[in-house]
């Protein structure tokens, strides 16, 4: 049976929610990321970016990568904390998914520092 994806294919699409497939018989580990994200800082309004590593052993669904990219594309106009970005797309890309996940956010230096926060969600 074909699966049907709204973003993969699509070169006008936009972020419609994390899309998954089945996962393959036999996958142990899937590793994910991406180094062209970008958020606010909640306070000064100026453009943070990022590196984005995601990892999760999965049970029977897997992450489109499409859909990732529109989703984190996504918080580029947002205001947020490193902290917080790592928790909230643990817990999103973990409800997607139905499995834990873990999440490494890495802000690139600016003032001379970087921040690396990290989040586990699921079981």
């Amino acid at each position: 049976m074909a699966t049907e994806f709204e973003a993969l294919g699509n070169p006008d699409a936009t972020f419609g929610g994390l899309e998954t497939f089945a996962a393959p018989a036999g996958v142990g580990l899937v590793e994910l990321e991406s180094d062209e994200v970008s958020a606010l800082c909640p306070i000064t309004a100026q453009p943070d970016w990022y590196r984005v590593q995601i990892a999760y052993t999965p049970r029977e669904r897997c992450i489109e990568s499409k859909s990732l990219k529109l989703y984190l594309q996504g918080f580029r106009n947002d205001g947020i904390f490193c902290e917080a970005f790592a928790v909230r797309i643990a817990d999103d890309v973990s409800d997607a998914l139905a499995c834990p996940v873990d999440v490494t956010v890495i802000q690139k230096a600016r003032g001379g520092i970087t921040i690396r926060a990290s989040a586990r969600r699921g079981d």
